[in-house]
C-alpha cells in the first residue's frame, strides 16, 4: 500500500498543468497595476465584478473606464503556446483609452526584438473605436506589424479587439449591447440544397467567392503607405499580370463539398470534423501565396485570417490540409488548394456573411516590410439556407459551456488530431518496454543490438524531436509546482498529448528501471549528442575519459543547477523559466537552431564538447536530469545483471561504460545510469567478459575430456 501511494504521488509530482483556479486573470494582475499609468488622471480601481471580469477606473470617485484583461475573454495564445495577456482600459463611450501588455512568453519577442518596441506598439491602441470596430468587423484600424513578429502581433491585436468588444457589449457602453439581444430571422443550414453542376454555376450564384488582384492594384494599394519606400519597391511586373487569384468556398456545407470535392474527399472531410467545425476551401494562383512558409516555422499561417463580426480565426497547421484536385467541371489550374478547418466553439456561424482577409507585405528594407490588406466577402446563397423561427424570449438565453467542458472538448479533438503521433510514440514505448523486460535476449547480438538502439535513437531524434516537439524539459516541473500553488488542471495537461504520455510514462519507469528509460532512449537532446558522438567515433575523433576523481566532482553541478532553478521558480517562475535557457533543448530541438546566434553557439559548444566526451551535457550539467536522478533509489527492481567478480577484479564495463556510471567497485550509479544495456552486451560476451570466457573455457575443456559431459551433470554456474 506504501507503494502505491509513493507511486501517485510520484506520478502526480512528474505531470505539469495550468492553473484552473476560479479567479480571473485581471484579479492576478490588477494589484500589480497602476491607475494612472493605463489612464492618465485616474487614482485608483475599483472592485472587481462578480458577473464580469471586469474593475471600474475611478478618477475621484467617478468610474471613467472599465479595466479587464483580454485573456479572461478570448484565447490569446501566441508562439510559445501561452497566453499573451494585456490589459485594456475601455471608457463609456466604448473607446479604449488605455493598454498595458503585462505579460508573455513569445520567444521572438524574448530573444530578437526589443520588448519596449512591442509595448509601445500596444500602448497605441489608445484612442481605438471599438463602436467602429463593431460595424466593420473589427478591421477599422490598420494592423502596425512589426517585421519578424508578425503572428505575435496579429494575436495581440486580435484579442484586444474582440475582448474590447465583449466587455463594451456586455456593459453597454457606447450604445453597444449584446448579440444575444439582436432580434430578426435566423437561418441554418438547408440538408436538401442542390449542387452546382460546374464551376461557372457556382462562380454565378456565389457558391464561390472571389478576390482578385493584379500588379496594378496592389501597387496602387503601397503608393497610399506612409512609408515612402513602400512605392519606392513597386513590382516591376506588367500592371496586368495577375498578382494573386483567389477563390474560397464554405465545404463544410454538404451541397458544395460534394461538387467542389467529390463524395470520396467530401467523405473524408466529414471525417475529418468533428461536431459543430466547420472548413472552407481556398484556392489561389499568380504571383503571391495565400499561405507563405512562416506557418512551416511557427505553425500558423499569417497571410489569412477568416473574419465574422468580432470573431477572428487565425489557422493553425493542425488545422490545414493540402487539397490534391477539385471534381467540379471546368475548374480552372491553381498553384494553390487547400482545406482550411474552423474548430467548433470560436462563434462562427457559417449561415452569416464572413470575410477572409489576405495580408500582403512589401518588403522595404533587409529585415523590414509594410503591409496592406485586401478582403475577400464571402455570404452563403440563400439556396442554401432555411429560414428558422426566434426562440422564445424566455428561453432565448443560452448559457455558455462551463471553462472545463470547453477544455475538455478542446483536449479531445487535439487528442483525435494526434492519433498518427500518439501511435507511433505508443509503438516507441511497447518496443522499448519489450527490450527491457527481456533484455537478456534483446542484447544477446551485440551488433544487431547496436544497429537497433542507433534506429531508436533516430527516430527519437528525428519524431520526437524534430517532429512532433516532444522534448520534455526541467521547465515543465518547475510549472508543476506553481500550479499546485493555485490549483492543478489535468485538463490543461491532456491539452498536450505526447508530453502527458511521456510525462506519465516516465513516472512508471522509474519505478520499474529509474531515469535512464527516458534518458537514454526518449531524450531527442540525449539521442543527438549520441548520435553525433558515434559519428565522431566513425571519425576517429579521440575520446577523453576524464579520472574518476573529476568525474566524480563534476556530478553534482547538474544537481546544483536544478536546486538553483527550482529556489528562483519559488520566487519567480518566470525567471526561472529564462534561465532554463541552460537546457540547450528549445534551440537544437523546438526551433532546430534557427535563433540567435549566442544560443546557437551554446548548443554547438555542447555538441562538440559531446564529440570527446559522450553525453557531456547529460552527464554534468543537465538539470531535467538530474530532478530525474533524485527519485532514481526508488525504483522496485534491479534489472541490470551483475557478476561476483564485476569490479573485483574485473573493471571491463567501468572502463567501457558511455557515461561512467559503474564505479571501480562494481556497482552501477543509478542516478547516473541511462540504461543503455552496454554493460548487458557485455555482461554475455565471449570475446570481452573474464567470467564468460572462463565459462566457455571450462566447458571447452570439459567437452574435450575422454569422459565429456555426463548428461546428468550440471554446467557449472558461475
Amino acid at each position: 500500500m506504501k507503494l502505491i501511494r509513493l507511486a501517485l504521488l510520484l506520478c502526480a509530482s512528474l505531470c505539469f498543468a495550468v492553473s484552473a483556479s476560479a479567479a480571473s486573470v485581471l484579479q492576478e494582475f490588477l494589484p500589480a497595476a497602476t491607475a494612472s499609468d493605463l489612464v492618465p488622471g485616474a487614482d485608483g480601481f475599483g472592485p472587481v465584478r462578480d458577473d464580469l471580469a471586469a474593475a471600474p477606473v475611478l478618477k475621484g470617485g467617478e468610474t471613467v473606464a472599465w479595466a479587464f484583461i483580454t485573456s479572461d475573454f478570448v484565447g490569446t495564445t501566441g508562439y510559445s503556446g501561452k497566453p499573451i495577456h494585456t490589459l485594456v482600459a475601455v471608457d463609456k463611450d466604448a473607446k479604449i483609452v488605455g493598454v498595458q501588455l503585462v505579460k508573455h512568453s513569445e520567444p521572438i519577442v524574448l530573444i530578437g526584438i526589443p520588448d519596449a518596441k512591442v509595448k509601445a506598439l500596444v500602448a497605441g491602441y489608445a484612442g481605438l473605436d471599438l463602436v467602429a470596430e463593431a460595424k466593420s468587423g473589427g478591421t477599422g484600424h490598420e494592423v502596425d506589424i512589426i517585421s519578424g513578429a508578425t503572428v505575435t502581433v496579429m494575436v495581440i491585436d486580435d484579442s484586444i479587439v474582440r475582448s474590447g468588444l465583449k466587455v463594451a457589449r456586455a456593459l453597454g457602453l457606447g450604445g453597444l449591447v449584446s448579440e444575444g439581444d439582436n432580434s430578426g430571422p435566423r437561418f441554418t443550414i438547408d440538408p436538401a440544397a442542390t449542387s452546382p453542376s460546374d464551376w461557372t454555376e457556382a462562380e454565378g450564384d456565389g457558391t464561390l467567392r472571389r478576390l482578385s488582384l493584379d500588379v496594378g492594384q496592389v501597387n496602387a494599394a503601397f503608393a497610399d503607405n506612409s512609408d515612402a519606400r513602400a512605392r519606392e519597391r513597386a513590382i516591376a511586373d506588367a500592371p496586368q499580370t495577375t498578382f494573386i487569384d483567389m477563390q474560397a468556398a464554405l465545404v463544410s456545407i454538404p451541397a458544395i463539398g460534394k461538387a467542389l470535392l467529390g463524395p470520396a474527399e467530401e467523405a473524408n472531410l466529414q471525417n475529418w470534423l468533428a461536431e459543430g467545425d466547420n472548413a472552407i476551401a481556398v484556392m489561389g494562383r499568380g504571383l503571391y501565396s495565400f499561405k507563405g512558409s512562416g506557418y512551416v516555422r511557427g505553425g500558423i499561417f499569417d497571410r489569412i485570417v477568416l473574419i465574422q463580426d468580432d470573431v477572428s480565426v487565425r489557422f493553425r497547421d493542425r488545422d490545414h490540409r493540402r487539397l490534391g484536385s477539385i471534381a467540379l467541371d471546368g475548374a480552372p489550374e491553381f498553384n494553390e488548394m487547400d482545406l482550411f478547418r474552423i474548430p467548433a466553439g470560436l462563434g462562427f456561424d457559417p449561415a452569416k456573411p464572413f470575410r477572409i482577409q489576405l495580408l500582403v507585405h512589401r518588403e522595404v528594407g533587409p529585415i523590414e516590410k509594410v503591409f496592406h490588406t485586401f478582403d475577400l466577402g464571402y455570404q452563403l446563397p440563400q439556396k442554401y439556407l432555411s429560414v428558422v423561427a426566434p426562440p422564445a424570449k424566455e428561453v432565448a438565453v443560452v448559457a455558455d459551456r462551463d471553462e472545463g467542458t470547453a477544455q475538455a472538448d478542446l483536449w479531445k479533438r487535439i487528442w483525435n488530431d494526434s492519433k498518427l503521433k500518439i501511435a507511433v510514440l505508443g509503438a516507441m514505448l511497447v518496443v522499448l518496454t519489450g527490450v527491457f523486460f527481456f533484455q537478456t535476449y534483446a542484447v544477446r547480438n551485440a551488433k544487431g543490438f547496436y544497429i537497433f538502439r542507433i534506429a531508436f535513437l533516430t527516430v527519437t531524434l528525428v519524431f520526437l524531436g524534430w517532429y512532433a516537439n516532444a522534448q520534455l524539459s526541467v521547465v515543465n516541473l518547475m510549472a508543476l509546482f506553481g500550479s499546485l500553488v493555485n490549483g492543478f488542471s489535468w485538463q490543461a495537461f491532456l491539452l498536450d498529448p505526447l508530453t502527458f504520455i511521456l510525462w506519465f510514462s516516465l513516472a512508471a519507469a522509474l519505478l520499474f528501471w529509474g531515469r535512464g528509460a527516458y534518458c537514454g532512449w526518449l531524450c531527442p537532446f540525449g539521442a543527438l549528442q549520441e548520435l553525433t558522438n558515434q559519428i565522431a567515433r566513425k571519425l576517429r575523433i579521440p575520446q577523453w575519459t576524464l579520472p574518476w576523481g573529476l568525474h566524480e566532482r563534476l556530478w553534482p553541478i547538474k544537481y546544483m543547477i536544478f536546486l538553483g532553478l527550482f529556489g528562483v521558480s519559488l520566487m519567480s517562475v518566470e525567471q526561472a523559466e529564462h534561465l532554463a535557457e541552460i537546457e540547450p533543448f528549445k534551440t537544437a530541438i523546438i526551433l532546430k537552431f534557427i535563433r540567435a546566434w549566442p544560443f546557437v553557439a551554446y548548443a554547438v559548444a555542447l555538441l562538440v564538447a559531446g564529440l570527446f566526451v559522450e553525453r557531456f551535457y547529460c552527464r554534468y550539467l543537465c538539470p531535467l536530469g538530474a530532478a530525474l536522478a533524485i527519485p532514481a533509489r526508488m525504483r522496485m527492481f534491479d534489472w541490470l545483471k551483475r557478476y561476483r567478480e564485476c569490479g573485483n577484479p574485473c573493471q571491463s564495463c567501468a572502463n567501457q561504460c558511455p557515461v561512467q556510471a559503474i564505479h571501480r567497485t562494481g556497482e552501477i550509479n543509478p542516478n547516473e545510469c541511462i540504461n543503455c544495456l552496454h554493460c548487458q552486451v557485455l555482461y554475455q560476451s565471449e570475446t570481452i567478459c573474464p567470467v564468460v570466457i572462463k565459462k566457455m573455457k571450462s566447458r571447452a575443456k570439459l567437452a574435450a575430456s575422454p569422459g565429456g559431459i555426463p548428461s546428468h551433470q550440471p554446467a557449472a554456474k558461475v
